[in-house]
């Protein structure tokens, strides 16, 4: 008797899928505003240290909802959890257009609230049920999650400007990719319910006590900061050098893009190796030297150094996701760390965007923000160092 075939919602490859879409949803609704910033900010009548705030706030989230993403995991299953705060930044993304600054802060917000959970249970997520595949998947997901900010950075202006949807109707548009990934990962939830209470041979580990833990917190802080900074204020920056809003958020993406070359390679190259101490250093130098060249007035040399300092950010948020697994022995110890090196490392970035934001308002000089970005790349050679070596929790 011939077996009846496997659902194709039941394979594999549809996790994968899953996995990928999830990945899709989770930098869109943060990316796309900065590019949209000026028109923000004249619409509502916003300071720049509000504006600051309006990409400080879903880091403020990560960071707050970081601490209980795991036990949300723990009491309805990751799958489910993971639907659930899809749902929730689609809730956001909805709320955040269709008023004034109480409502686009309160929407905000709860994206912020969404993608966090995302992001501290797919780490786990991932070790449960394809424990073999860490690297590739890792890198394939942050990838996809790079590739989408990207995207939101070039086309969130154009959407506005050339199109005539305005900064709302850009940032609504996000909400269609939303409902497409809502509806991939529901068969997930039946198929990966909550876990069964079992017998658990496993020490518990309290990583709030180990030392290998806080260096990745502050590894994966100081990388945070770096990013949400640059993605806050760079298009502001280049305007005020003469580019366009959507020249600044075309740039913007293209340093993003070439970062999807270091998002997916750093995992797969993180993994063949006991330390991952080399790599930091590489991926940190990378930084110094891009950073450095804004500096310049020079068009192409700001161009080339953008580049640069590009394939830095996509390899270094791959780089610390990827570490958080290889840091572990077990799924609960994974989930932990997850959620701390998020929450605390989150509340470190929030304060790049929103310090840098009223630093401007003060001194109107746009080398902070080149100071910032360099004083971090020294930061982040130092904590990358410390989390790299072949340790576990």
């Amino acid at each position: 008797m011939t077996p009846k075939p496997q659902p194709f919602y039941k394979k594999p490859w549809f996790l994968i899928l899953g996995i990928l879409l999830v990945s899709f949803n989770l930098r869109p609704s943060i990316t796309a505003v900065g590019p949209l910033i000026p028109m923000i900010r004249e619409d509502l009548g916003l300071s720049n240290g509000w504006a600051g705030f309006l990409t400080t706030l879903p880091l403020l989230t990560f960071a707050t909802f970081s601490l209980f993403s795991a036990a949300i995991g723990k009491q309805l299953g990751n799958s489910k959890a993971i639907l659930y705060a899809l749902v929730l930044i689609l809730l956001g993304t909805v709320i955040r257009v269709q008023g004034g600054p109480e409502l686009l802060f309160i929407g905000t917000g709860l994206t912020g609230i969404g993608i966090v959970i995302c992001n501290v249970l797919l780490i786990p997520l991932i070790k449960h049920l394809l424990p073999t595949q860490i690297g590739l998947i890792t890198a394939s997901y942050t990838t996809g999650m790079s590739l989408f900010a990207a995207v939101a950075s070039g086309i969130s202006a154009p959407m506005a400007i050339d199109l005539g949807w305005g900064w709302r109707g850009s940032l609504l548009t996000w909400a269609g990719l939303l409902v497409l990934g809502i509806l991939i990962w529901w068969p997930q939830v039946k198929l990966h319910p909550k876990n069964k209470k079992t017998a658990d041979t496993h020490a518990k580990v309290n990583v709030w006590k180990s030392s290998l833990a806080w260096n990745i917190c502050l590894f994966m802080g100081v990388q945070s900061l770096l990013y949400f900074t640059i993605i806050a204020w760079l298009p502001d920056m280049l305007v005020s050098r003469g580019f366009s809003a959507v020249e600044a958020g075309l740039i913007l993406s293209i340093m993003q893009m070439i970062g999807l070359i270091g998002s997916f390679l750093a995992p797969m190259i993180a993994v063949r190796f006991k330390d991952q101490v080399g790599i930091v250093v590489v991926i940190g130098c990378m930084y110094l030297i891009g950073f450095s060249s804004l500096f310049s007035q020079t068009h192409w040399v700001n161009y080339a150094g953008l580049a640069l300092a590009g394939l830095g950010l996509g390899s270094s948020v791959s780089l610390a996701y990827t570490l958080i697994g290889l840091r572990t022995h077990h799924q609960k110890t994974t989930a932990s760390l997850s959620g701390m090196v998020q929450s605390t490392g989150y509340y470190l970035a929030a304060l790049g965007p929103l310090v840098f934001g009223i630093t401007f308002d003060i001194f109107h000089d746009w080398d902070f923000l080149i100071y910032l970005m360099l004083t971090c790349s020294v930061l982040f050679i130092y904590f990358g160092s410390k989390s790299g070596v072949a340790k576990v929790i």
